[in-house]
């Protein structure tokens, strides 16, 4: 599976609010950071599962729509639209470094 193949199979269960599918597009080492937030990295398969399957996925409305995607060697580039997370929806860039058909690390940056 080549990474854009891995980064859609993650954007659909993230749609779905399929955790399970979700997490098995990660590696157990996955590092989360949402660049300029202030907060630290998330670290681990287990803190992301606890993230979205508490905070995320049991938002009623959330999705996110792909506007645009770039892939070059084992990173992903996604330029998403992200609804039901804020009071208006927010475009995000999501880049995914992917490994042995795994995502380890993850880089967000959200407008606003």
């Amino acid at each position: 599976m080549s990474p854009v193949e891995v980064v859609q199979r993650q954007l659909d269960a993230y749609n779905a609010h399929d955790l399970a599918a979700f997490l098995a597009t990660y590696g157990e080492s996955v590092e989360l950071t949402r660049v300029g937030s202030g907060e630290p990295p998330i670290r681990g398969k287990r803190a992301i599962s606890e993230l979205y399957g508490t905070k995320v996925f049991n938002v009623s409305g959330h999705r996110a729509e792909l506007l645009g995607r770039m892939a070059f060697g084992n990173k992903v580039v996604d330029h998403e639209r992200v609804f039901a997370l804020r009071p208006e929806a927010f475009e995000a860039v999501a880049v995914y470094e992917v490994n042995n058909q795994l995502i380890e690390r993850v880089w967000f940056f959200a407008a606003g």
